[in-house]
């Protein structure tokens, strides 16, 4: 590729999306899990925190359609209900599962650490902000000001019912950088915690970071991790580390608040005319 020419200034990161949950708050990602194996339970099926996180990051309607599809929950649904699960059955189950998440992630709501200095670097650096999220906008109404006064708040916010499809699709993205007037997307980065994270930013043509210990791969608390020693850390962070890569992750931090080196090497490879 080519590399600019000597009389223009070297291109620089234009705009940041961050994913919710286990990215900015919610250590560990726990409010999602919680509901869903909340839901599940009501139903008479047993949902594992394991199945619960596997689709994670997803509009939260797909992520209930995934895993029923998954045959150990389908045999469970099919066993009590005494058929398998039907499209009446998701529906009635995504009501049900919007005031239950929408009860819950206020209780989840706290920033995570190093997140609000983080955000003042951006904005003296220029950089625009922005996030995009499987919630949707009435489960967002009051983490969005909590967060806010916590020293999360970014310049657009796209929900999942904002957009024709959520995550892996490209559109939360797209639609952020266009609220912020952000381009090219080459110079744009996504930052989230789910392999859901990492595709959508990569079919949205933009840098992908994910984070290793606050989010959903690891999904431990702050204080259960804290409680681990060297190498159980080590281990989880190994074990994020290759989920994400495999999903096609161009860098991986331990948290979104360490990101300010991984925007240095971005920066230095637009110099060099790479893209994502």
């Amino acid at each position: 590729m080519s590399t600019p020419s000597p009389d223009r200034p070297a291109p620089r990161v234009q705009a940041v999306l961050f994913d919710w949950a286990g990215t900015v708050v919610d250590f560990g990602s726990r409010a999602p899990v919680q509901a869903f194996v909340e839901l599940f339970l009501r139903h008479g099926v047993e949902l594992s925190v394991e199945q619960a996180r596997g689709p994670m990051g997803m509009h939260k309607r797909e992520h209930i359609r995934q895993l029923l599809l998954l045959p150990a929950i389908a045999a469970q649904w099919a066993a009590v209900h005494g058929q398998p699960s039907t499209p009446d059955d998701l529906d009635a189950l995504y009501a049900e599962f919007i005031p239950l998440q929408t009860g819950i992630i206020s209780d989840y709501g706290r920033v995570i650490p190093g997140i609000p200095e983080l955000m003042q670097a951006l904005g003296r650096h220029g950089i625009r902000t922005g996030s995009t999220t499987g919630y949707t906008r009435a489960m967002m109404a009051d983490l969005i000001p909590a967060a806010a006064a916590q020293g999360f708040a970014p310049d657009a916010i796209v929900c999942a019912d904002e957009v024709p499809m959520g995550r892996p699709a490209p559109w939360l993205a797209l639609e952020a950088l266009k609220r912020l007037n952000a381009y090219p997307v080459s110079a744009c980065v996504k930052v989230g915690d789910t392999v859901a994270d990492i595709d959508e930013g990569f079919n949205a043509g933009l840098w992908t970071v994910g984070v290793l210990l606050t989010g959903n791969e690891t999904g431990l608390s702050e204080e259960e991790l804290a409680a681990l020693d060297a190498p159980a850390v080590e281990a989880r962070r190994l074990a994020a580390a290759a989920r994400l890569r495999d999903a096609g992750a161009n860098f991986c931090i331990d948290s979104a608040a360490d990101l300010l080196p991984t925007l240095d090497l971005i920066e230095e490879r637009l110099s060099h005319g790479q893209r994502p």
